[in-house]
């Protein structure tokens, strides 16, 4: 584990996530992303769950776009990357979950026009999410809710959500171990309209058991 820790292109950790991912608690696997030894910021943190490796992370906001904030986000949307190919050849079942800070389509925010220039949906930071979905990322939400528009994310100003004035920034992206184990996934707006709730409402997923221990109507959430 401390070997996986240190560098995430050590083809050894495929072989530390699967003797962790049986483990009957938590187990964490892995603090901050690999490619920058200076960077202090707490934006991600892995641990094996009942048998799923789950990365949860917090992408930098990267705004006022152009500018040094925006150049960071870009360099960590690409270290996040590097680290997503490691985990798919390790072959384990992944899920990535968190503030992505990404708006990835235009079906994704109530009102695309006045956003082009925020670096949460600006051409390049899209981009970003597209060449990571390529690797062979199933987005969870959109697999199960291909049509529908999914906000999770509401500004406490202007009575935003009582108007469903939101963004979907936050994603669960499932490993192709996982693609087809995704029974349902949503958001639980409900939490968002209590009272001093964040401004983030918490996305879901539950996921059928793996085929060889599969019980009649077994599945997990997370």
């Amino acid at each position: 584990m401390r070997a996986m820790a240190r560098s995430g292109r050590d083809r050894r950790a495929g072989t530390a996530s699967r003797s962790l991912l049986g483990a009957p608690e938590p187990v964490e696997t892995r603090r901050g992303l690999p490619g920058d030894p200076e960077d202090r910021q707490s934006r991600y943190i892995e641990a094996a769950v009942n048998g799923v490796l789950v990365g949860c992370l917090y992408l930098p906001n990267g705004n006022p776009a152009p500018g040094a904030k925006f150049d960071y986000k870009l360099c960590w949307f690409e270290r996040l990357r590097d680290h997503a190919k490691d985990l798919l050849e390790a072959g384990v079942p992944v899920v990535l979950a968190g503030d992505f800070n990404v708006m990835p389509t235009e079906q994704d925010v109530y009102a695309p026009e006045r956003w082009v220039d925020d670096a949460l949906f600006r051409p390049e930071v899209r981009e970003a999410f597209r060449k990571l979905l390529a690797q062979g990322w199933t987005d969870a939400i959109r697999k199960l809710h291909p049509d529908r528009r999914v906000y999770t994310f509401w500004k406490y100003y202007r009575n935003a959500f009582a108007r469903d004035a939101g963004l979907r920034i936050d994603h669960l992206l499932l490993s192709p171990e996982l693609a087809n184990r995704a029974v349902a996934a949503g958001v639980d707006r409900s939490v968002r309209g209590r009272e001093h709730a964040s401004d983030h409402a918490p996305v879901w997923i539950e996921l059928s058991e793996p085929h060889p221990q599969r019980r009649q109507g077994g599945s997990r959430s997370l």
